[in-house]
């Protein structure tokens, strides 16, 4: 791997755009190389960062949670997929940077055009998956340039670059858990065996936390222990940890067969298996340990993650303790909704000051121990941008006439929220309510779709688009993701999506249920449940499948158009505002409750929740 020399200039991340931009540049000359890949991501290539690890926001200054940078001598590009397409354009200066696309301009045509011949296009081993490089060495080779591994660059620059995390770990409880590590390492290592490999290697931190019943807080929102592991065939396992995060009772928890390691013997370890079948996941482990592999010769087993789809088919008792989240967390949910309604009206209410109350509902449960993202409260037009976060610079007041649009959770002992509403401030315009019905509509698709074991969410995609498409509208992001057991948010395999994804959906997995339309200078819509995937029996085409909707709060009456739903979607929403009801309303008192229950009146009802 090519060595860098001192960079000629450190610069602070306060710096201005430009001069970050030059000191790479001008780091990258001193090692007579031509650019750099600065991908939106760390040694785990999860979407859930530290702020060490925020490379891309540091050099840019685009602060989403995917997206890709390319820097040549003379021109350089920011990628981001439809999330982001506005966020990027008031975050990035376009004088510096071509804004892309992700799927309407990749990376690696743009490199393919863009790079010139000789050219030495610097990437970090650690931050990109062989899966993903493949693409950009084939395009850099198009142009008759070339790929090369070097320590990061950014981290040379970077003068102020925050220290690495190293938050306590603890154990997760097996009343949570469901299982013990040693009955999940167990089932793991004998699938391992039966096909003659020697040890998987575990480059997910939410694969090993699950896999250790272990949590931990080294990013935020999520409770990751930043680590790597390799699980042996005898269900013993290595576990690269810094050891200043190891407390007393994780380390009794673990057990003999779990053995503490430092991270910096992680490369000794890999060396190790000579003439062994390793196992890697090629679409999430860094370059890095597959080149490590290769160098000590072992025989590199390309497979997913093994932990992936025990991670994702959640068991009852997490199951269970998923529910009781769920009807906690709704509960403040409602209560803030009912809170938004009799405020906002009264004037001085901004996305912030909604955002920090939400929070604060939340927290009266005392179980909660953190929110489990960074919550998306935008009014009017910043509803439009698809994952907003307010700032001092941008927050707004709810106003009469407008739409809110709030996207938040919260993480839970016992499991993951994370939901959606729109709700309408003051009287909501025709056009609002039909706009707001038709997302309603491909909601209601989803929840209701019954389908044959063995259909990945790709196929149920559509469902929840036609409703728009039949009126020339359509939304440019997922419909569902994969959501964890006090884990990440956003997790995989599964997901519901456009894009063509294999994973048949099974019991026990988490997804989120979430259409939506957003018309960029005036409001956005989404209405989010999560729902869990159950069995519904036998029939001709097999075992059939449906969902359990698990997420419980209103869904705005006043922005539903009744005549454009059909006499069974007015029958799932008013069941679903009467479950809502039943189990939320024991929660609430007083005027909360009297908000509650004309809020979930059915639809054709004259009771106002105003």
């Amino acid at each position: 791997m090519t060595e860098l020399p001192i960079p000629p200039k450190k610069v602070p991340a306060a710096a201005p755009a430009e001069a970050r931009l030059n000191a790479l540049r001008a780091a990258l000359a001193q090692a007579e190389l031509h650019g750099f890949l600065v991908p939106r991501a760390d040694e785990h290539q999860g979407e859930y960062v530290p702020r060490a690890a925020e490379r891309l926001a540091f050099l840019t200054g685009f602060t989403g949670s995917a997206g890709l940078a390319i820097v040549l001598p003379e021109r350089a590009a920011v990628f981001v997929d439809g999330r982001y397409t506005l966020q990027v354009g008031a975050e990035v200066d376009a004088r510096l940077y071509e804004i892309c696309h992700l799927t309407k301009t990749p990376p690696d045509e743009w490199i393919a055009a863009a790079a010139k011949p000789g050219e030495r296009i610097a990437y970090d081993p650690w931050l990109h998956t062989p899966d993903g490089l493949a693409r950009l060495k084939a395009a850099a080779a198009k142009a008759g340039a070339a790929l090369v591994p070097v320590p990061n660059a950014i981290d040379a620059i970077w003068a102020d670059r925050p220290p690495v995390p190293a938050a306590p770990i603890a154990p997760h409880p097996a009343e949570f858990a469901g299982k013990s590590s040693a009955d999940k390492r167990a089932e793991i290592a004998k699938g391992l065996a039966t096909d003659g490999i020697a040890a998987a290697v575990l480059t997910l931190p939410d694969s090993i936390a699950w896999l250790l019943n272990v949590r931990g807080g080294d990013v935020a929102h999520s409770p990751l222990p930043l680590s790597f592991a390799i699980l042996m065939r005898d269900a013993a396992a290595d576990w690269f940890v810094d050891p200043r995060k190891l407390t007393p009772e994780v380390r009794a928890h673990l057990g003999a067969e779990v053995r503490l390691r430092a991270p910096g013997e992680f490369a000794e370890a890999l060396a190790a298996f000579k003439g062994e079948k390793v196992q890697v996941d090629p679409a999430t482990a860094a370059s890095w340990i597959f080149d490590r592999l290769a160098e000590a010769g072992a025989t590199i087993v390309r497979e997913a993650d093994p932990c992936l789809m025990p991670k994702a088919c959640k068991n009852e008792v997490e199951l269970h303790g998923i529910r009781a989240a769920h009807r906690r967390d709704g509960a403040a949910l409602t209560k803030f909704l009912g809170w938004v309604v009799r405020e906002a009206a009264k004037g001085g209410v901004t996305e912030m000051k909604a955002a920090d109350k939400l929070e604060e509902f939340r927290r009266r449960s005392n179980l909660l121990r953190d929110l489990s993202f960074g919550t998306i409260s935008g009014a009017g037009p910043n509803g439009a941008i698809v994952h907003y976060r307010a700032s001092a610079k941008s927050d707004r007041e709810l106003r009469s006439g407008e739409l809110y649009l709030v996207d938040s959770g919260g993480q839970y002992p016992d499991g993951t929220t994370d939901v959606t509403r729109t709700v309408a401030i003051g009287t909501p315009t025709p056009e609002m309510k039909k706009h707001f019905t038709l997302v309603l509509k491909g909601h209601i698709a989803l929840a209701t779709a019954r389908f044959p074991a063995g259909t990945s969410g790709s196929q149920l995609d559509t469902l929840a688009r036609v409703a728009l498409w039949r009126e020339g509208l359509d939304y440019d992001h997922g419909t569902g993701h994969g959501v964890g057991h006090y884990l990440c948010v956003h997790e995989g395999p599964q997901r519901i999506s456009k894009l063509p994804n294999t994973v048949a959906l099974k019991p026990g997995m988490i997804v989120s249920n979430e259409p939506g339309y957003y018309r960029t200078g005036a409001y956005g819509i989404r209405i989010e449940n999560l729902v869990a995937v159950t069995k519904l029996g036998e029939s001709e085409a097999g075992e059939m499948l449906g969902f359990e909707t698990l997420t419980l709060a209103p869904i705005d009456r006043a922005l539903v158009d009744a005549s454009l739903l059909t006499r069974d979607e007015i029958a799932w929403l008013d069941a679903y505002h009467a479950r809502v009801r039943a189990e939320i309303g024991p929660r609430l008192e007083g005027e909360e409750r009297a908000w509650l229950e004309a809020a979930t009146a059915p639809l054709g009802s004259t009771a106002s929740a105003a």
